[in-house]
């Protein structure tokens, strides 16, 4: 059976209605027994065996009087090389038998200019509601916008053609933990930290802020000195429990972090705000590790997710992408990316992880 190739899809007759699409969710109905497929539909099934040839109506198309008659080869040069990191992924995912649309109109309804497939649930096709993975194929070496991350699958085609996996969603982070707050406490700014003198035992027993200076002793805070990130203090400050002025310490923020600092503080604000506690995640490369419930630090757990915080035009590389994701699922977190735009206002939190279809 042969195909022709019309406006950038392959046009089958025949019984290709019933053979095709009908059994296997290939491609779309165009009325009696013809289909259309995309491209990539049309690469697959040229590679199975399932289409002997496309056709290309010579005259129409290069002024010549012959029709010409394409395999995969030609076909895939055809195409150009941008539909070959897609024919990749779209093989994977039918060799693991899922059937699969591409995300544009005609083949679904409110299709999405950035994604390439749509996938459905294994027993289900395009003649269902139900969808499973939207799918947005990039090679290793291409660039993602943070902003259009969520709600999607990427499918990484690295230089040797494997794939990678990883799904980004909305997250949405809740938690438990909070704590009273005293007023006034003394404290003093002291380079990159601020030490806290004689802090109530709510601070750090229950609101897991700061360090005992002496922690490594494993004495519980024999010095009664308390040490904060410049994160926690400015937090507290602007809260009225340290005495401290709460620009004073946001400004030494400032000039040891430059732009970074406002970002991390009102995201630092907006988990504490959430009943989340946020410590901090430089030993995994982030910016933050979570605790969502926290009673007690002597019952405290392992943290939940590591969080990085960006700004909101932010631009990923794949491989970077890949390592953040990779370490975080080896150390049994998820992988959670806050979004800040102008005038410190979060835009987005992400959350990515590998995802085996």
């Amino acid at each position: 059976m042969n195909g022709r190739l019309r406006d950038d899809e392959v046009v089958v007759g025949g019984d290709a209605r019933q053979r095709y699409y009908d059994s296997s969710g290939y491609g779309r109905p165009l009325g009696g027994q013809e289909i259309a497929l995309s491209r990539v539909e049309a690469a697959y099934l040229l590679f199975k065996g399932d289409i002997d040839s496309v056709v290309r109506d010579g005259s129409a198309s290069r002024g010549e009087s012959d029709d010409e008659e394409m395999g995969f080869r030609a076909f895939l040069a055809d195409a150009g090389g941008e539909i070959v990191a897609r024919f990749l992924v779209y093989a994977d995912l039918r060799d693991r038998g899922f059937y699969l649309s591409p995300d544009r109109e005609g083949w679904v309804d409110a299709p999405r200019s950035n994604d390439d497939f749509v996938v459905y649930p294994r027993g289900k096709g395009p003649w269902d509601d139900a969808v499973l993975y939207r799918i947005r194929v990039v090679g290793e070496r291409a660039d993602v916008s943070a902003e259009e991350l969520g709600d999607a699958v990427l499918a990484v085609v690295d230089e040797e053609s494997e794939i990678t996996y990883l799904e980004t969603d909305e997250a949405d982070l809740r938690g438990s933990s909070g704590t009273d707050h005293p007023h006034g406490v003394a404290a003093d700014l002291l380079d990159d930290r601020v030490l806290v003198w004689d802090p109530p035992a709510a601070l750090h027993e229950r609101g897991f802020y700061g360090q005992p200076l002496d922690a490594r002793d494993g004495d519980r805070n024999r010095s009664g000195v308390l040490q904060l990130s410049l994160v926690e203090a400015a937090y507290l400050a602007r809260e009225g429990v340290l005495s401290l002025d709460a620009e004073t310490v946001r400004e030494r923020g400032r000039e040891v972090e430059r732009g970074r600092f406002d970002r991390r503080l009102r995201v630092y604000r907006a988990l504490r705000e959430r009943g989340i506690v946020p410590k901090t995640g430089f030993k995994f490369g982030a910016d933050f590790r979570t605790y969502a419930d926290v009673e007690s630090v002597d019952d405290l757990g392992h943290s939940e997710c590591l969080v990085r915080v960006l700004p909101a035009d932010h631009v990923f590389s794949p491989r970077d992408l890949s390592l953040d994701v990779r370490l975080a699922h080896g150390v049994r977190k998820r992988m959670i990316f806050a979004l800040v735009g102008p005038n410190e206002q979060i835009t987005d939190w992400i959350s990515v992880s590998r995802l085996t279809p």
